[in-house]
């Protein structure tokens, strides 16, 4: 068989990813076997394929590739999220581009070039996975805007009207003026910033007394319909049922009372703009303020903002300030630290605005999937700590605004008949709106004509929040064979930044709409960061483009360099280098299986005792790593999994076993040997697979012909079996014996082609069952154990025994000496600092767990080397 002298990820990669579509290995069909189902988390049809895409995915993959391999009829269902606010913000920037002003288009105008946007860059996110070897269900992708989840989604938010769930109200909400529609509360990141306070006098109506109040918003005093004080402040008790003056407005205000006020912040007392802030809102309605709203949509100022019409706010926070100043009503100003709200795609800063919206009722929606969580435990989290930040925000929720300003989206199904407060119904179609407005109305004289749908669309997480049901039409055919199958899914895979968005309203889905849960896990991946902890983006310049690292490492290789450092929840600080050793462990793996494909083999020789133990060994190492894997699974542990692995391939199979059974220069091995070499290969690929498909396949196929039915994807993950761990143990003194034989021979310039005699003093009185390996690894002439030390030879210690090489005329024993004392003394400062890191509780109390076992790990090396150091300058006398 010729094979390749080096691995071409490229070449290899396409291959098998169309090898398994043509077999459609990826597909499934409700069977006779257990379902495992995973759904994507769907990328904006917006995006492409960014570092986060790729770790997300790639997990993904992994425990569907392993789902698959253990037997169960594995679903990965892919889609895209028509996102609303990206998508309009792209395809109105691109109108303008070509100047063409999207307030000159009528919507179905506009919808035809968002749709003509999203068919030409919709699906490019999709095909980018596909190189990053996603075994995705590609004939079920779905789209949040196809006719079946949109036809979802109308009857949800029909479903829930009706139930009284959503109802249509004036409030004060998170208004975007970049993208120009409301947001819910989770969608408004709170920045700490830098700003400023405004110390402003207020004159008091009737006297020449003034009222000094601190602001960090001084262009919205146009606004203010009242001064507040606490009714509990001495200092103000004087002002009680007086007026105040706006300045350059000089419009006459109440001063009114409310413990709200903090006495401690600013002057003691607030200014009053119910149009502009929550809690202002909150004391206008309470003290029935009037309401004045002096921006428009865009965050200009409108024609209650006077002289300053027209102006962006930031523009007129400068102007006014100025005009206060030469007024004379601008004390002081005093640099401020604040919490600012911006919106989370735009980033532009949030204004609150009272607007009509529709909202969605949280109180009791909450309540099972509190409990799925927190009580009962159907849901698990990992890592588990984001229960905390589940429970945190479900107790603390309010009714989520789901309406948007945009067009892009599903058109809320709420038809307006008149000028009223109420007068609107909600249908599926304007015909079934006239039958249900003239009902309501009892006016028989409406017309189609005379609805009008409501513009706004959904928020797109309206959509989002059904996608485990709907990908598999259990809205629209509830009971029918996928969704009963496929639902509950098992495993999400998500980012802990969209718990609020995504993973809590699809548990708040589940039980409200198939009284029960969408998933069983769900494992939270960290923020993929560069080595300064800075969260990568294109705006930083500090994201490298994901297909262009595949294109150099391959795409096993830069998976398996993403997982190695991905521990559940915590972030990954992503260096290239990573990928640079996936793409070495990938070529690890060829090089064995070009060595192995290279030994002769015969039937007519016996089997060695050192090939026969050798395999008795790797067969119980294979075995405990095996279970070791598994109970990282269980905990989602991927990284250690695959390091487990890692570990088994590169140290114990390819630097060990293939050693110990390797025949010699030009010589055969045996059958019965080689037979169990293969057997081991075929398992490690089995095991690999989910980490890194293409090599592993590659290498399957070349082992043997095989049908599509007998593909490595399609195959059987190995068994666990019992665990011999005496032979464990003694293997693992073997070795240590075998690399003190190696040091001796290079420190020395023995060559190996040199037998040599050996001893051991078995003060342990260990096993002897390695020693035909030891013989053969070391090129052991004669090996003897003794009952006293051998003077004159070189000696090292393993446990309590001690082995030794005779020296030879050529050693200098006093250079040797001092040579060992300069290792001694090394080896005991390299000790102290271990130590005394580990003594260091903080260390120890934050460090992750794995930091602490190699610390561990590096002490007990280290007082195994120094008893050996000290043995070995006792032998030398």
């Amino acid at each position: 068989m010729n094979i390749p002298t080096k691995y071409s990820p490229i070449e290899v990669e396409k291959k098998w990813y169309d090898y398994w579509m043509k077999h459609d290995y990826f597909h499934s069909e409700p069977n006779e076997k257990e379902a495992y189902t995973i759904v994507i988390p769907p990328p904006n049809v917006t995006g492409v394929l960014h570092m986060g895409h790729m770790l997300n995915n790639t997990i993904q993959d992994v425990l569907i590739r392993r789902a698959r391999l253990k037997g169960y009829n594995a679903c990965w269902v892919p889609g895209t999220d028509h996102a609303s606010i990206a998508t309009e913000a792209k395809v109105v920037a691109k109108l303008k581009d070509e100047g063409i002003d999207k307030s000159d288009l009528t919507r179905d105008e506009f919808l035809g070039h968002a749709w003509d946007w999203t068919e030409k860059h919709g699906g490019i996110i999709l095909e980018q996975l596909k190189k990053l070897g996603a075994s995705c269900d590609w004939e079920r992708t779905s789209f949040t805007m196809d006719e079946v989840r949109s036809e979802s989604v109308i009857q949800v938010f029909q479903d829930l009207y009706k139930k009284g769930l959503i109802y249509r109200g004036y409030r004060m909400v998170n208004w975007d003026p970049e993208a120009q529609t409301t947001l819910s509360d989770e969608e408004v990141i709170f920045e700490e910033k830098p700003g400023n306070l405004y110390y402003v006098n207020y004159k008091i109506e009737g006297s020449d007394d003034v009222l000094t109040i601190a602001t960090t918003r001084p262009e919205t005093i146009l606004g203010d319909t009242a001064i507040c004080i606490n009714p509990n402040d001495d200092r103000f008790s004087h002002l009680k049922g007086k007026k105040a003056i706006v300045p350059i407005a000089n419009r006459s205000i109440p001063i009114i009372e409310d413990e709200y006020v903090d006495v401690e912040f600013g002057t003691g007392c607030l200014k009053v703009t119910p149009a502009h802030d929550q809690n202002d809102k909150v004391l206008g309605d309470k003290h029935k303020l009037e309401v004045i709203d002096i921006f428009n949509d865009d965050a200009t100022l409108n024609t209650g903002g006077m002289h300053y019409e027209g102006k962006d706010r930031f523009v007129v926070r400068k102007e006014i300030t100025k005009e206060l100043e030469e007024l004379g009503c601008l004390v002081k100003i005093e640099q401020h630290m604040h919490k600012v709200g911006t919106s989370e795609r735009t980033k532009a800063v949030i204004e609150p605005k009272i607007s009509a919206q529709w909202f969605l009722k949280m109180e009791d929606i909450v309540k099972p999937a509190l409990k799925a969580v927190l009580e009962d435990e159907d849901i698990k989290f990992f890592p588990k700590h984001y229960n905390n930040t589940y429970r945190h925000w479900l107790e603390n929720i309010r009714d989520w605004n789901i309406s948007r300003q945009l067009w892009w989206g599903h058109q809320i199904p709420a038809y307006f008949y008149g000028e009223g407060v109420e007068d609107f119904v909600v249908a599926t179609s304007k015909e079934e709106a006239l039958e249900l407005a003239i009902e309501k109305s009892g006016n028989n004289s409406l017309s189609v004509s005379d609805l009008k749908q409501d513009d706004d669309v959904l928020d797109t997480w309206f959509s989002a929040w059904l996608w485990p049901i709907s990908l598999f039409d259990g809205i629209k055919n509830p009971g029918n064979d996928e969704i009963n199958y496929y639902y509950p899914t098992n495993d999400l895979v998500t980012g802990p930044d969209i718990i609020f968005f995504w993973v809590a309203r699809m548990v708040f889905a589940g039980y409200e709409f198939m009284d029960t849960k969408p998933f069983s896990n769900v494992y939270f991946t960290g923020i993929v960061r560069d080595k300064q902890r800075r969260k990568m983006s294109k705006s930083l310049g500090n994201s490298p483009d994901p297909i262009e690292l595949m294109e150099k490492y391959g795409a096993d290789g830069v998976r398996v360099g993403m997982l190695l450092c991905s521990a559940a929840g915590n972030d990954l600080l992503f260096d290239e280098e990573l990928c640079a050793q996936g793409r070495n462990f990938s070529n690890k793996i060829w090089n064995s299986f070009r060595l192995v494909q290279g030994w002769e083999v015969s039937d007519k020789i016996e089997q060695p005792t050192s090939s026969k133990v050798a395999i008795e060994w790797y067969q119980s190492k294979f075995n405990q790593t095996l279970q070791e894997i598994e109970k990282s699974f269980e905990q989602y542990r991927i990284s250690e999994a695959l390091m487990s692995l890692y570990k088994l391939v590169w140290d114990d199979f390819s630097s060990w076993f293939l050693e110990m059974v390797k025949p010699g220069y030009q010589q055969p091995i045996d059958a019965i040997t080689y037979k169990s070499v293969i057997e081991f290969f075929e398992n490690n690929l089995k095991v690999l697979h989910p980490y890194m498909p293409f090599i592993t396949e590659e290498i399957w196929q070349y082992i043997s012909d095989r049908t599509p039915e007998e593909a490595l994807i399609v195959s059987e993950y190995p068994k666990t079996d019992k665990v011999d761990e005496q032979i464990i143990s003694e293997f693992k003194v073997a070795s240590e014996v075998i690399s003190g034989i190696r040091t001796i021979r290079k420190d020395k310039n023995i060559a190996f082609k040199d037998a040599i005699e050996f001893s051991v003093l078995n003060n342990d009185n260990s096993s002897n069952r390695f020693d035909s390996v030891i013989a053969k690894m070391g090129n052991i002439s004669e090996l003897n154990y003794v009952e006293n030390k051998v003077d004159g030879a070189l000696s090292f210690r393993v446990k309590s025994n001690e082995y030794f090489i005779p020296a030879g005329d050529e050693i200098d024993v006093e250079a040797e000496k001092a040579k060992i004392e300069e290792e001694l003394k090394y080896t005991e400062g390299f000790l102290k600092s271990v130590q005394k890191k580990l003594s260091n509780e903080r260390f120890v109390n934050n460090a992750p767990e794995q930091v602490i076992t190699n610390e561990r790990k590096k002490e007990a090396d280290a007082l195994s080397k120094i008893e050996t150091l000290k043995s070995s300058l006792a032998s030398l006398g």
